[in-house]
C-alpha cells in the first residue's frame, strides 16, 4: 500500500503548496467534471497508483481553495498542519470509534479532547460532550437531550413511548436562526410547526421582553434556541439576561455556537458571550474556527443523564466498557471515525493562547477587509464586523438606481470577483437586500491576503465600470 499512499502524499503537498497562486474558486464546469469523472465501471480493477493519478487529474479545477488564505465565502477553516496529519492517521488507523473496545486509544484521545474543549470555552466541567459529523448533528444530539428532559418533566418517556400521544413541544428560536436548527427539529419528529421565530432588534438579537412574551404565551414544554453568532453578521444574543428568563419558565436553553462559541477563547471578545455558560446545551464546529478538517461537530450538554438517555443503546454483542468512555452512549452514530483526534491535535498545536490569537486575528482581519472593500468607489459597508463576519454591497452608479438595481449590481460584481480567482465570497440576503458576505476564519489568512483581495476587487470593479 505504500506506493499509493506516498503518491497521495505528494499530490497533497503540491495542492497545499500551490494554494497561494491557484484561483480560489473552481475553474472547471459541471459538464467538464462529469465528462472526466463519469467513466464506465470496469470489470477488472486498476492499480492503486493509477486510481490516485486519475482522481487527481479528473478533479483538476473542480476543487475550491478552502485551504487558501483568501477563502471568505463560508465559515470554513483552513486545516491546521497537525490536524490534517492527524486526520490522515485516523484514516490509516481505521478504528471504529463507537466503543472503547473497538479503539481504546482513540477513545481516550476523544475523552481528553472533549475535556479541553470545555475548559477552553468555559463550559461546565460536569457537562457531557460528543464529537459529531458537524453542527447539524450536534444540534440533533443536544436537542434530543432537551426533548428527553422537557418531556420527562411532564411525565413522558419519549425514548420508550415515542412522540405519538406526547405533549406537543415547541421550540422558540431567533428569526435569524440557521436552517440546521429546522432540520434538527424535523429529524427529531418535532416538526417545522414546533418552531416559533422571535423577532430580533437592530443588532440581530432577541430582546428580553420578546422572549418573555413568547414564553408566557404557552405552558407547553419548551426549548429555547439562542445564537452565539448568526451566520450573516455574527449577532450574539444577550445570554446573561435571556437564559435566566427561559429557566424561570422551565425551558431548556440550547445555544447555536457553530463558530461564535469559540470567541469564548479570547479575553478581548469573551464579554460578547457573557452568560452563555448558563445554558443547558451548546453546539459548535471544529472545522470552523478551530481549523480542523471536515467533518467535526461538537455537542456539549450540561445534563449528562439526559444526553446519555437520548443517545445510548446496547446489544448482546457490544462489549460495553465499565470504566472507560463508549462514544456510542453520546453520539447518534453506530460506526464512526475518531474525529475527536483532530481536535486533540489542533489544541496541542495551538494551545489556549494560539486559539485566542487565531480568534483575535480573524476578527481584526475581517474588519480590515470589510472596511477596505467599503472604501472602494461604488462599494458600501452594510455591516461592520463585531466578530469575524461582515456584509458589503456594490451600488449601481445611476442616479435613479433602485434597491433592485443595487442588488443586481452586487450580484454582478460578486460573480466577477469569484470568477477572477483572487478570492471567494458568498452571497446572502440581509433585511431584504442582496449582499456579499465576508467571513474570515482561516489560520492561513494574513494581512497580505487582505491587501491582495482588496486590490483584486478594485481591479474587478474598474473593469466593470
Amino acid at each position: 500500500m505504500t506506493d499509493a499512499l506516498s503518491l497521495a502524499h505528494q499530490h497533497a503537498q503540491r495542492w497545499l503548496a500551490g494554494s497561494p497562486q491557484r484561483p480560489v474558486g473552481a475553474t472547471a464546469s459541471l459538464a467538464t467534471l462529469r465528462e472526466r469523472i463519469a467513466v464506465p465501471l470496469a470489470a477488472h480493477g486498476l492499480d492503486p497508483c493509477r486510481v490516485i493519478e486519475d482522481l487527481v487529474s479528473m478533479t483538476e479545477g473542480g476543487l475550491l481553495g478552502t485551504a487558501s488564505g483568501r477563502f471568505f465565502a463560508w465559515v470554513i477553516g483552513g486545516s491546521l498542519e497537525s490536524a490534517l496529519a492527524a486526520d490522515w492517521l485516523v484514516s490509516a488507523w481505521d478504528q471504529n470509534a463507537a466503543l472503547y473496545g473497538c479503539g481504546p486509544a482513540v477513545s481516550v484521545v476523544e475523552e481528553v479532547a472533549g475535556t479541553w474543549i470545555k475548559q477552553l470555552l468555559g463550559l461546565p466541567v460536569e457537562a457531557s460532550f460528543a464529537f459529531t459529523t458537524g453542527c447539524q448533528l450536534a444540534h440533533v444530539t443536544c436537542l434530543a437531550a432537551a426533548r428527553h428532559r422537557v418531556l420527562a418533566r411532564v411525565g413522558w418517556d419519549v425514548e420508550e413511548e415515542g412522540l405519538a400521544g406526547a405533549p406537543r413541544l415547541r421550540v422558540l428560536t431567533s428569526a435569524l436562526r440557521h436552517a440546521s436548527v429546522d432540520r434538527a427539529a424535523r429529524f427529531l419528529g418535532l416538526g417545522q410547526r414546533a418552531l416559533e421565530a422571535i423577532a430580533t432588534d437592530d443588532a440581530g438579537r432577541i430582546t428580553p421582553a420578546m422572549l418573555d412574551a413568547a414564553l408566557q404565551s404557552s405552558s407547553a414544554p419548551t426549548i429555547v434556541v439562542l445564537d452565539a453568532a448568526d451566520l450573516n453578521i455574527g449577532a450574539v444574543d444577550p445570554f446573561a439576561t435571556l437564559v435566566p428568563i427561559a429557566h424561570a419558565h422551565g425551558a431548556w436553553v440550547h445555544v447555536d455556537g457553530a463558530f461564535g462559541l469559540f470567541a469564548r477563547a479570547s479575553r478581548s471578545r469573551r464579554h460578547l458571550l457573557d452568560g452563555v455558560e448558563r445554558a443547558d446545551s451548546w453546539a459548535t464546529d471544529g472545522h470552523k474556527w478551530l481549523n480542523v478538517p471536515f467533518d467535526c461537530g461538537i455537542a456539549v450538554v450540561r445534563d449528562a443523564a439526559a444526553h446519555r438517555a437520548a443517545m445510548t443503546t446496547s446489544a448482546s454483542y457490544i462489549a460495553a466498557a465499565t470504566d472507560a468512555r463508549d462514544q456510542i452512549d453520546w453520539t447518534p452514530e453506530w460506526s464512526r471515525r475518531a474525529r475527536g483526534v483532530t481536535v486533540y491535535a489542533a489544541l496541542r498545536e495551538l494551545g489556549s493562547g494560539g486559539v485566542e490569537d487565531l480568534v483575535d486575528r480573524s476578527c481584526t482581519l475581517c474588519d480590515a477587509l470589510v472596511t477596505g472593500i467599503g472604501a472602494l468607489p461604488g462599494a458600501e459597508v452594510v455591516w461592520k464586523p463585531t466578530l469575524n463576519q461582515g456584509l458589503v454591497r456594490f451600488l449601481d452608479p445611476r442616479a435613479d438606481a433602485s434597491e433592485t438595481d443595487h442588488d443586481a449590481r452586487t450580484r454582478h460584481v460578486l460573480d466577477a470577483i469569484n470568477a477572477s480567482g483572487v478570492a471567494m465570497f458568498s452571497p446572502t440576503t440581509w433585511r431584504g437586500r442582496f449582499v456579499m458576505r465576508v467571513s474570515v476564519v482561516s489560520w492561513r489568512t494574513t494581512q497580505h491576503d487582505i491587501d491582495q483581495t482588496i486590490a483584486g476587487i478594485a481591479d474587478v470593479m474598474g473593469r466593470l465600470a
